[in-house]
């Protein structure tokens, strides 16, 4: 029995690595259609072993493992896959600099990474989305995610109280300034861009409500709500908008 399971699984891994590149990540991005996140990355990373500076398929592999730790339980796990898909991104943005997609991977996935840190981590990991969500818009202007991380970046931060603040620029030094205004202006300019992705409009509510405009709130989280989910993070992000919209009401 141990004999023929090993010739078996010889030879699947023979099959597998005998495909070419392209075979490979059509299969693969079939999966991630799907979110198998990890049917994904075993046709991704033999590929990968092909094409070992492929910024687009480093990006691919990146968005899988940040996938990936909303699936798993513990949050060692999590926080394990979030830097790993982390190392992925920073592989690829620097494989090619210029490529938006791959510093928009970087940013997302250190937004992702964030809340499983440190308080010296959280702050570094903040300064490196930014400038990250930053570089993306600066080589795509277009780029409704890049817009909508800015958004939430200063959405984070305008939300902290005075005494953390104080307390991150005594002990870390600060951090750039950030307001609801611009979180508002950086999230209307996502919706304006893709107004079919509910993340956008459910966060704009979000960030009127912190402010206090209720009734702008009210109108931008109907609006997400209403939208149908089709993104993988979209079960979370109806639940604030609905946990936010539940507060107001």
């Amino acid at each position: 029995m141990t004999t023929r399971l090993t010739t078996l699984l010889l030879s699947l891994v023979l099959t597998v690595t005998a495909q070419d590149a392209p075979t490979l990540i059509a299969r693969g991005d079939a999966h991630d259609a799907a979110y198998r996140h990890q049917d994904a990355l075993d046709c991704y990373l033999p590929a990968l072993a092909q094409r070992p500076s492929d910024a687009g398929l480093l990006v691919k592999i990146a968005r899988q493992q940040a996938h990936r730790m909303n699936d798993l339980a513990k949050p060692a796990e999590k926080l394990a896959a979030g830097r790993t898909a982390l190392e992925f991104a920073e592989r690829a943005a620097q494989a090619e600099p210029e490529r938006a997609e791959a510093h928009l991977a970087v940013a997302i996935c250190l937004g992702k990474l964030t809340p499983l840190l440190d308080t010296r981590e959280k702050i570094e990991a903040s300064r490196r989305l930014r400038e990250a969500a930053e570089t993306a818009l600066r080589l795509d202007p277009r780029s409704d995610y890049a817009w909508h991380l800015l958004g939430r970046w200063h959405q984070a931060l305008a939300g902290m109280s005075g005494l953390v603040k104080g307390i991150v620029r005594v002990v870390y030094g600060g951090l750039p300034p950030a307001s609801y205004e611009e979180a508002v202006r950086c999230l209307e300019k996502a919706i304006a861009l893709r107004p079919d992705r509910l993340i956008h409009p459910v966060e704009l509510g979000r960030t009127y409500a912190q402010m206090g405009r209720r009734d702008e709130a009210l109108a931008a989280l109907k609006k997400g709500l209403a939208l149908p989910p089709r993104e993988k993070d979209d079960p979370e992000t109806l639940a604030r908008g609905r946990a936010t919209l539940k507060a107001l009401e």
